[in-house]
């Protein structure tokens, strides 16, 4: 039975959450419903994260496979890849291919960041407006059309699909950019400390640096001396050269990604991103402001987007800012 399989091989989402895989596919399995379908969603739309696209060009029969896996694991009616648009134009033909039979569909994304976040995926699907819905109930109990819905990374899939055939070996993708020789994806062991695979993939600068880790928006900073952890979120880690990075240049980068990423459907995340973006763009950054409106974004937003964003500027505040000034 592949979901036991999965349990003994601990597999976590590799979207970013990291809830456990078994657990969700039990879920969904056990819920009724005479209708029930398996989404892979590769929205992959955090900057910085890059492993979905290499697996859609390495590998895309065996993302198929696991696909099929779980429509078989939870008795699935359909099989949706949702996927953003360049991959949709990219891939379509191969996938289209594979997985001609099945009872599998690829759909093209309509919205940008925001497919990456479950129930907006599936509003969207739905033809609606790309707006997170409330929770619960949680897609394993009512997700598309109000059927039990499994919701899981294409790298996921990829990986279900090595734990069916044996060749699982607790590995994980990790995309890896800034200032570094070597730049691209790499597989690796999930369990390796930060330092561990930027020294692994011949990208551990000589130079003073920080990282941002788990997506290049809403990642997390970390300087050097708390790289000695597991890589968590998205797995990607991109690198600054701590010299030579302007922090209102990168802190402007990010609001205005978040910016044009935002639904606007909470007041906490659009007027605090606006706030946010306002205060660098007019040069007065002001990180005791800064620090409030972070506050509100992560008590009161109402999905995850907006504690993506206080995740990234209260990291960088807390440990760069006073440094810098």
């Amino acid at each position: 039975m592949i979901i036991e399989k999965i349990k003994a091989a601990n597999l976590r989402g590799c979207g970013g959450a990291g809830f456990p895989t078994a657990l969700k596919w039990e879920m969904v399995r056990d819920a009724p419903g005479e209708k029930k379908y398996v989404i892979c969603n590769v929205s992959e739309g955090e900057p910085a994260v890059t492993k979905d696209g290499y697996l859609l060009a390495k590998h895309p029969e065996i993302v198929i496979d696991g696909v099929k896996l779980a429509l078989s694991a939870i008795k699935g009616s359909l099989g949706i890849i949702y996927l953003r648009k360049d991959y949709y134009k990219k891939h379509k033909t191969r996938l289209k291919s594979l997985a001609a039979g099945s009872p599998i569909e690829l759909f093209e994304e309509t919205c940008g960041y925001l497919g990456g976040e479950e129930t907006t995926l599936l509003e969207v699907i739905e033809g609606n407006r790309a707006e997170p819905r409330f929770k619960p109930p949680y897609p394993p109990q009512s997700g598309l059309r109000g059927c039990p819905t499994l919701i899981n990374n294409l790298e996921t899939f990829f990986w279900v699909a090595k734990i069916a055939s044996g060749e699982y070996i607790g590995n994980r993708f990790y995309t890896i950019c800034g200032d570094v020789k070597n730049p691209g994806v790499f597989e690796l062991n999930k369990d390796y400390p930060i330092v561990k695979i930027l020294r692994e993939t011949g990208n551990l600068p000589a130079f003073e640096f920080f990282v941002q880790a788990g997506g290049g928006a809403s990642g997390q900073i970390l300087l050097e001396s708390e790289l000695n952890q597991p890589l968590c979120g998205a797995g990607s880690i991109a690198v600054f050269d701590k010299k030579k990075t302007n922090l209102c240049g990168l802190m402007k980068k990010w609001s205005r990604f978040f910016i044009n990423e935002n639904c606007g459907k909470c007041v906490p995340c659009r007027e605090g991103v606006y706030r946010l973006d306002e205060m660098l763009k007019d040069g007065a950054f002001d990180a005791e402001s800064a620090k409030a409106i972070i506050a509100v974004l992560k008590e009161t937003s109402f999905c995850p987007f907006g504690r993506g964003v206080a995740n990234s500027f209260e990291s960088l505040i807390n440990k760069l800012w006073n440094q810098n000034k």
